[in-house]
């Protein structure tokens, strides 16, 4: 594919994936002009670990082929994490990996790790889900040796199903995730107590 065809193809996909505004965030399509700053964030083993997909060490060309293909299919969308004044964070996203249940994912780069941000750019995920797409429940997964992630998709209202077995990219072995999942009703519960103010 020609540079010319990235580009065009590029902004086909800015143009198709709204952009999610939060009190501190922009999510929006990652970009290749994305390609370096994805890269030096996500080449920490502490991230790799973490997640199902990432490899490690993640190279210049991951990071390529991460941007390629994010959103390219109709199953999966993609929004990279960033401030509202550009700096990149990391990615959070929803899409249909292994059953009919959306699952939501996301990472960020250690140097963001407890800020909040992770469950800002979830809570927006959801209501895009949700509200969007048109969802009806959600699920999501955290390694049971990552307590931060967990208490990430607590805070966001998911509920724990169990634990399950899932392979692990980076360590190239399964490990145990806690399973969470979130309906509507309750998301919806959650947005209602949420809007209400005590007199």
């Amino acid at each position: 594919m020609t540079l010319r065809e990235r580009i065009s193809e590029e902004t086909f996909r800015e143009r198709s994936i709204p952009v999610l505004e939060t009190e501190r965030l922009v999510l929006r399509t990652p970009g290749l002009a994305d390609v370096k700053a994805v890269a030096a964030l996500a080449n920490d083993r502490r991230i790799a670990e973490n997640t199902l997909r990432i490899p490690h060490p993640y190279h210049i060309a991951d990071a390529e082929a991460f941007i390629g293909t994010a959103n390219a299919g109709e199953h999966e969308t993609v929004f990279l994490v960033t401030l509202r004044d550009g700096a990149v964070l990391g990615a959070c996203g929803v899409g249909l990996l292994n059953g009919a249940t959306p699952e939501i994912g996301y990472w960020l780069g250690v140097p963001f790790w407890g800020c909040g941000y992770a469950t800002e750019a979830v809570r927006a995920v959801i209501d895009y889900s949700f509200v969007t797409l048109g969802h009806d429940q959600l699920a999501a997964g955290a390694r049971v040796s990552n307590p931060a992630s967990r208490r990430v998709l607590e805070k966001c209202g998911f509920q724990w199903t169990g634990i399950g077995l899932y392979r692990i990219r980076a360590i190239a072995s399964s490990a145990p995730i806690d399973r969470f999942r979130l309906d509507r009703g309750l998301w919806a519960s959650l947005k209602s107590w949420g809007a209400r103010r005590v007199a």
